[in-house]
């Protein structure tokens, strides 16, 4: 599949997410179980922000989330730093850093689909927040000067780039002198047979492109980054993707051997040196 391609089923699920949110129509949820109670999709979006940080923020940027993981959270954000958010979406992680740094920092969002960043503009607005910032582009390409963020956070996005290698150079171009990138991300450990990683693939992150953590460290090197770190923080079982893969004429008993335990949402930490 080409690199356009990709961009392009990208685009229409986001699109078509964020036009479920706007009309009022529940989740975002691009997995194959319906929206929870709580608005997510089990197990890949569900139950990832805390009740005070789902509170800080719009109900609609909460409902938008399609994220693996919480960046915010884990990125250690101080006040005063400038924040970057790949792939952005209805705007929660740009939202909730923005908070955390205070008024003295500033949070970018990045997003390349239209409908995602008028959700995103009216879930700031609804916010009261004046320290965010959202730009429309492409991962391979960000609109900010180099060294013009301390932090690039992004939840569950990486994954979807066809061009990984472009992304995470652009990323550090960004960067400051010492900046980190603190992402979420979906991650696949140890082998697993093609045809049962594009199905469950599709069923983590919407369109199939989880690297491997050991690819994902060799990217980070290539790229220039330092202090590399792939910390598991919700790990994918068989039973949770049953549905999913029996919908897709997959024996999931048959396969279990071989997927258990190997897909994972990770908290990946890198640096760029000073």
């Amino acid at each position: 599949m080409s690199e356009e391609s990709i961009k392009q089923i990208v685009q229409d699920k986001y699109g078509a997410a964020a036009k479920r949110v706007s009309a009022g129509q529940g989740s975002a949820c691009c997995g194959s179980s319906p929206a929870s109670s709580g608005g997510g999709c089990d197990p890949i979006t569900a139950n990832l922000y805390g009740e005070g940080e789902a509170s800080a923020v719009p109900e609609a940027a909460l409902r938008a989330s399609l994220g693996c993981g919480n960046p915010t959270a884990l990125a250690r954000l101080q006040p005063g730093e400038t924040v970057l958010d790949l792939g952005s979406g209805g705007g929660i992680d740009v939202l909730l850093s923005a908070r955390r740094v205070g008024p003295q920092g500033k949070a970018y969002g990045l997003d390349m689909t239209d409908e995602m960043l008028a959700l995103a503009e009216e879930n700031k607005r609804k916010s009261g927040l004046t320290n965010v910032e959202f730009l429309k582009g492409e991962m391979e390409n960000i609109p900010l000067p180099a060294g013009a963020v301390d932090v690039i956070v992004s939840n569950c996005v990486i994954n979807l780039a066809a061009d990984k290698d472009r992304v995470l150079r652009e990323a550090f171009r960004v960067l400051k002198p010492g900046g980190r990138l603190a992402v979420s991300d979906v991650v696949v450990r140890g082998e697993v047979p093609p045809e049962i990683r594009r199905s469950m693939e599709l069923w983590v992150g919407c369109v199939a492109g989880a690297l491997s953590d050991q690819d994902y460290r060799q990217k980070l090197a290539a790229a220039g980054f330092e202090a590399i770190d792939i910390e598991p923080t919700r790990v994918y079982e068989l039973r949770d993707a049953r549905q999913f893969l029996t919908a897709a004429g997959l024996d999931a008993d048959a396969i279990a051997p071989q997927v258990e335990g190997r897909f994972m949402s990770a908290f990946v930490r890198a640096r760029k040196p000073f």
